[in-house]
């Protein structure tokens, strides 16, 4: 039996999933555990990006809770990877040997498109996806794969995400017109500038990261359906979600904390975070999205699943 963390750092957030895996390959999680950090907060306030002392010291605390959890495991192994707001960060090895020396944990930071093909195997693996484009919103950054044939053809991570584009366009309390078109619009030149992405008009969209999943969890509080957190699967058309955007850009700050469904440390970043989705499903004609709980985390998890699988077949050969 091993016992298999996954640490995923990002930009707004810091997760943990707790696995343990028995001899015959089957499995279940034991720990979910999620913190937000705001890692890359005021990261771009000057010309080089930085991370500053205060995100710093909230992310230590949060590995060290996390630490708590598992230290006593057995037969522990342990994943830890960071994102977005680590990997542009001017201070990033500096960063980095400050989680070693005062959590004792080695911290992998990798590149975008690992960080996509991630968020890939852990949705083609736990949804039946054939034909979709995946946008995974985090904070910092913004992961899209065209998945065709249940294959990932074409994958991108752009450097866009909740917290990035709100302190940019300054969209943390209330939203003007011109704020938001100016938003939009920029995001539409990123997705421009992809020219695999028109491979994917009319196609469904495959939508991961908390901004992304409060869309599925203000409609089902909306409608109230029981457990409204459990959005794996869930699917919604068009006309619901551009209802829902619109419902949440009217609000200020304090008035979108009071939305159900919507977690209130997100009200201030919560327009930055929805519209790389929004944008993308009219730049692309989609019709629908469909949500998935599963993303970076599952994808490292069945990685080595796999890899514990072909280490087995190897030894009864």
């Amino acid at each position: 039996m091993e016992n298999f963390a996954v640490i995923d750092l990002g930009s707004n957030s810091c997760r943990m999933t707790i696995t343990q895996i028995q001899e015959d390959g089957s499995y279940a999680v034991t720990h979910r555990l999620k913190e937000m950090v705001r890692l890359s907060e005021n990261e771009n306030a000057t010309d080089t990006p930085t991370l500053q002392a205060e995100a710093i010291d909230r992310t230590i605390a949060a590995l060290k809770s996390f630490a708590a959890v598992y230290k006593d495991l057995p037969n522990l192994t342990i994943k830890a990877v960071a994102t977005a707001a680590t990997r542009k960060a001017s201070n990033q090895k500096k960063f980095l040997k400050r989680v070693k020396n005062d959590v004792g944990l080695d911290i992998e930071v990798i590149p975008g498109t690992t960080e996509a093909y991630y968020d890939y195997l852990g949705v083609v693996n736990t949804l039946p996806t054939t034909n979709c484009v995946m946008v995974d919103t985090g904070g910092g950054s913004c992961e899209l794969v065209l998945i065709v044939n249940g294959q990932a053809k074409d994958l991108i991570s752009l450097p866009i995400g909740a917290v990035s584009l709100s302190e940019k366009f300054g969209l943390n309390d209330q939203v003007t017109a011109s704020q938001l078109f100016k938003t939009m619009t920029f995001v539409d030149k990123i997705f421009n500038s992809v020219w695999w992405l028109r491979n994917g008009l009319n196609l469904p969209l495959v939508c991961l990261g908390g901004s992304n999943r409060t869309l599925a969890k203000i409609n089902r509080r909306k409608c109230n359906i029981l457990n409204f957190e459990d959005i794996h699967g869930y699917r919604l058309r068009d006309n619901a979600i551009y209802d829902t955007f619109n419902t949440v850009i009217s609000q200020d700050a304090a008035g979108r904390a009071a939305i159900p469904g919507l977690a209130k440390d997100r009200a201030d970043i919560i327009v930055g975070g929805m519209i790389p989705a929004i944008s993308l499903m009219r730049f692309l004609d989609s019709d629908r999205m469909i949500f998935s709980q599963n993303g970076l985390r599952e994808g490292i998890l069945f990685e080595h699943l796999t890899a514990l699988a072909e280490q087995s077949a190897k030894v009864s050969e």
